[in-house]
């Protein structure tokens, strides 16, 4: 028995998220039935990091086992069955006991904001034209570094053990024309990353204040956070594995 890495991109604009449910189109959903029509049998596959509905993604993994290797013509061949939104980047051969969500140490997401109206980035970031103040921006992205309780930013009916995060990078960049909000962490709950830009931008425009955002952390309790950020502006950027898993 042979066990696979699949690295994914994807447009999320169609799907229902990352992970396979009943009665809706997803990321895996598709990939399972391209791989079923590819290799005669049914696949089933285990996901790395869950993207919500309408989320993007330029890099993911699934992992499956299959009884045999495969050709090299495979990553080509599974293209052309899979839809134009969703890709396979790479194969790869993985020792027996490698898993791609464990085995992942950190998630790094991006979130586009663009500033002048452009049909060029509709599908791809949010158009925020409000004014901004991107030095309160970043100090706020920088006090999420100091916490690890992240209830505040989880919506409602998630079911995690836990609610702590290690965060590794928060920060805002500027672009020629809009920010960029980039965060990376051991791992996220589910909306923690639009949660955190939509009531940051709160600050930015002077609705709340860094006290206010702090309280807010500490409240532990998701009412308070801004979670109307629209998804189309999130990319999950990279999935790093350990090292050491290649067979």
């Amino acid at each position: 028995m042979s066990r696979y890495f699949l690295e994914m991109r994807y447009m999320g604009t169609r799907y229902s998220g990352f992970q396979i449910q009943e009665n809706a189109i997803t990321i895996q959903s598709e990939t399972e039935k391209a791989l079923q029509v590819l290799l005669r049998q049914p696949i089933a596959l285990t996901g790395s990091s869950r993207t919500d509905a309408g989320v993007h993604a330029l890099q993911n993994y699934f992992h499956f086992d299959l009884e045999y290797d495969l050709k090299s013509s495979f990553v080509y061949n599974v293209n052309a069955i899979l839809p134009p939104d969703i890709a396979i980047r790479s194969i790869i051969k993985v020792k027996d006991d490698a898993h791609c969500r464990f085995h992942a140490t950190s998630r790094a997401y991006a979130y586009h904001i663009y500033r002048e109206k452009d049909p060029m980035k509709a599908d791809r970031a949010w158009f925020y034209p409000f004014s901004l103040n991107v030095d309160l921006l970043q100090r706020v992205a920088a006090i999420i570094k100091e916490y690890d309780d992240f209830t505040s930013f989880s919506k409602r009916n998630t079911q995690v053990k836990t609610f702590n995060c290690q965060i590794i990078h928060s920060a805002w960049e500027q672009t020629e024309d809009g920010l960029i909000y980039r965060v990376e962490a051991n791992r996220f709950l589910r909306g923690m990353v639009r949660g955190l830009v939509g009531t940051m931008l709160q600050v930015g425009r002077g609705k709340l204040t860094e006290q206010n955002f702090r309280d807010i952390i500490t409240a532990h309790d998701c009412t308070k956070a801004d979670f109307s950020t629209p998804a189309h502006g999130l990319f999950l950027e990279t999935v790093r594995l350990v090292d050491g898993l290649i067979n």
